[in-house]
């Protein structure tokens, strides 16, 4: 190979390597970029479910990135494993309630997940189910896009006796499809029981 030969070999070996990074690189940015948005795009969309259980115009933090870590016997009573977490709603710097994450295994057709809101003097300000795997057109109405029948659970506290009423409890439910309620009832009166809890703690840490 003559030396011009050889030194073309190199230009273009160089070239094709900076063709090659720059590829990569532009790749790299883009991937980056797209998982930002992708975490971005997931943020608001879980902030808008825990939003749910929260009256309109009540807060004006964020609610993803606002929280407080719950114990392991805390996360163990809203059936989560440990290093779980409180989400924390406040307005103006002053703690307005707290939303609790619970799942629970009683429902008739499974595991069933829920966002549980408790205001700061202890009463439920809202109850979504974000998972479920309930009989369609029986058991789904604990669903608040199938039913209203979750709204009972508002401003409920400590008082309540979280049972169905077939259980001796204050809570309705549909005959024929009480496995469901029942479930959705124990889990909403455990994460009441959890934030009081909570709320004791924190007082006693100050």
């Amino acid at each position: 190979m003559t030396r011009r030969a050889a030194t073309q070999a190199r230009v273009s070996a160089l070239t094709l390597l900076a063709f090659t990074f720059a590829a990569t690189l532009i790749l790299a940015l883009s991937f980056i970029a797209t998982r930002e948005r992708i975490a971005a795009n997931e943020n608001a969309a879980r902030a808008a479910l825990i939003a749910q259980t929260l009256p309109a115009g009540s807060f004006d933090n964020d609610l993803v990135a606002d929280t407080v870590p719950l114990t392991g016997t805390e996360a163990a009573a809203l059936g989560l494993a440990p290093g779980a977490v409180a989400h924390v709603a406040r307005k103006e710097g002053v703690l307005v309630a707290r939303v609790f994450e619970v799942e629970t295994g009683r429902g008739y057709g499974g595991r069933i997940r829920l966002l549980v809101g408790v205001t700061a003097d202890g009463r439920v300000s809202g109850v979504r189910v974000v998972a479920h795997k309930e009989t369609p057109g029986l058991g789904d109405y604990i669903d608040r896009a199938k039913s209203n029948w979750a709204d009972q659970l508002a401003g409920r506290g400590m008082e309540t006796r979280w049972r169905v009423k077939k259980d001796g409890g204050d809570i309705d439910s549909v005959s024929g499809a009480t496995i469901s309620a029942r479930a959705v009832t124990g889990a909403v009166g455990q994460a009441v029981g959890v934030a009081d809890q909570l709320a004791a703690r924190l007082k006693e840490q100050k």
